[in-house]
């Protein structure tokens, strides 16, 4: 089964061709080298011209604070080459599996979003990555929004990687507490994906439409900073951690506005699925165990 993978190098993208890796697909990785999304005409072509059977778009504008300085690049990115990919797929008649974010709410409830919940996204990155959602929901019938939240992983910048680093050099840090969300291993998310297509290529059919994947647990900053710091203190990564003190949002100001509870609820994909995603914690031990093997936090001092 021929696969076409955007945002290869990414954090999903790169879990996605570890996982799919062997005889069972025909993965055709696809980088900025061979797409440039700021270019909505190469992501159709890169589609229609590979003929895959399957789509996966793991690529995004992820820079939410730069996106509030560079509207049109973030929206070309995450609304029309994610618009141009749908409508290249629904030319062909091929599934699009699509990751979008959390970042689509805007934060001001007190329960876990459920995929039907009023949308309403805060900055600019959250707005574009709903246009992509409208767009491919307007566009094509074979199509998978997976949103999830709080993404880290092995590849690319990540809050893990960068709470390891400053724990590595400063005896203290502050992180912000009031902001509550769920850690989610990319890992994780590509094993969903691989899920799906595995019953695409088996079935020919999926359950389209929406669905959050996110890990279960759910957290703050300053949590997931405690658990880092914890974790890596245990696998010997730290000789000692720094001593982690909460703040508020209006501490640690940023361009782009961040929702201040951004939970979501996945039953819709666990009752697909057959089962829940793991702990947050547990991905982050599976994360921390690939990077120690690698020497990772000796090599990126």
């Amino acid at each position: 089964m021929r696969v076409l993978l955007f945002g290869a190098n990414g954090q999903v993208g790169r879990a996605c061709q570890e996982l799919m890796a062997g005889p069972e697909f025909e993965l055709l990785p696809i980088t900025r080298r061979e797409a440039d999304l700021s270019n909505p005409a190469e992501a159709y072509e890169a589609v229609v011209s590979r003929e895959p059977q399957l789509v996966i778009n793991a690529s995004a504008y992820t820079a939410v604070d730069k996106a509030e300085s560079e509207p049109e690049l973030a929206q070309s990115v995450n609304g029309d080459s994610v618009a141009a990919m749908g409508k290249a797929c629904a030319k062909v008649d091929i599934p699009l599996i699509h990751i979008s974010t959390d970042y689509v709410f805007d934060g001001q409830g007190s329960k876990p979003y459920k995929e039907e919940d009023p949308v309403n996204p805060m900055g600019v990155y959250g707005a574009t990555k709903l246009a992509g959602e409208q767009a491919l929901e307007a566009g094509s019938n074979k199509v998978v929004i997976l949103r999830s939240s709080w993404v880290f992983g092995e590849y690319g910048s990540n809050f893990v990687k960068t709470m390891l680093r400053l724990g590595a050099s400063r005896p203290e840090l502050g992180v912000v507490s009031d902001q509550v969300g769920k850690p989610t291993y990319a890992t994780d998310i590509a094993s969903v994906i691989l899920s799906l297509t595995r019953i695409y290529r088996d079935t020919g059919d999926l359950p389209w439409g929406i669905y959050h994947c996110s890990n279960q647990g759910t957290c703050s900053w300053y949590d997931f900073a405690c658990e880092i710091f914890n974790q890596a203190e245990s696998q010997g990564f730290l000789e000692s951690s720094p001593a982690v003190k909460p703040i508020t949002t209006g501490q640690y100001p940023t361009p782009a506005a961040r929702p201040a509870y951004s939970v979501l609820d996945c039953s819709k994909l666990e009752r697909l699925l057959g089962a829940p995603l793991s702990h947050w914690q547990v991905g982050l031990e599976r994360m921390l165990s690939h990077l120690a093997a690698s020497a990772w936090l000796g090599e990126s001092k």
